[in-house]
């Protein structure tokens, strides 16, 4: 099978991050969390003491800092300026922190450079919210995994349950709901699924099954282009 570019996005807690890593697995291809980009950018604004909001101060922030993405046996890290970030920015705060730094322009425009030169010779994998509608409108596959909100929120507690003592199943459902709708009405990439995406209803699906459902899907492609 000729090497891929595919795009998986979706809501958070529809279970993305599991489902690419172990079709990145699978495919033996490279994982790319761009959620965790901006998450990594909504953790060095507030230790700034810098406002989402204020973009020329972002504009400012991102001469000083550089993130990096490296591959462990565990699976990627996100590095800040050398420091490794990556269980600091799973947190409900920067959840939040990190859609509202989504939406504006100049944190977009820092980071489109940078995702499109990682997926230039394909065999790529990327999560997110955009991928397949504006970072990569020409992907090979475009995958949007969906779940109903109750599914999505209990997954979410358990996986920061541990993290995080101040957390109830409510507060992470009502914070999920509020992220949803400020993602999806937002002038600037709003999410919503791709015109040619697959769309996967997660809810009822583990996370094998999901799996299954995207090899099945990308071998398709993969027959019809060589045919």
């Amino acid at each position: 099978m000729r090497s891929l570019l595919i795009t998986i996005d979706g809501p958070a807690g529809a279970g993305k991050t599991t489902v690419s890593r172990a079709l990145a697995k699978r495919l033996s291809y490279t994982y790319v969390d761009t959620g965790a980009l901006y998450r990594g950018i909504a953790l060095a604004a507030r230790d700034a003491g810098i406002d989402p909001d204020e973009e020329t101060n972002l504009e400012n922030l991102f001469k000083t800092i550089a993130l990096t993405c490296t591959k462990t046996p565990a699976g990627p890290r996100l590095s800040l300026n050398g420091v490794d970030i990556s269980d600091k920015i799973r947190t409900p705060e920067i959840a939040m922190a990190a859609s509202r730094i989504s939406a504006k322009p100049v944190v977009r425009r820092y980071l489109l450079t940078l995702q499109r030169r990682l997926g230039k010779d394909k065999g790529v994998i990327f999560e997110g919210r955009d991928m397949g509608t504006v970072v990569f409108p020409d992907a090979d596959v475009k995958f949007f995994l969906v779940a109903d909100l109750k599914t999505r929120a209990a997954r979410r507690f358990v996986e920061l349950g541990h993290k995080t003592e101040a957390l109830s199943l409510e507060r992470v459902k009502k914070e999920m709901k509020i992220r949803d709708e400020n993602d999806s009405t937002r002038s600037i990439a709003p999410l919503k699924a791709a015109q040619d995406a697959v769309v996967i209803d997660s809810t009822a699906l583990d996370v094998h099954e999901v799996v299954e459902l995207m090899i099945s899907h990308i071998r398709h492609h993969s027959s019809n282009v060589d045919s």
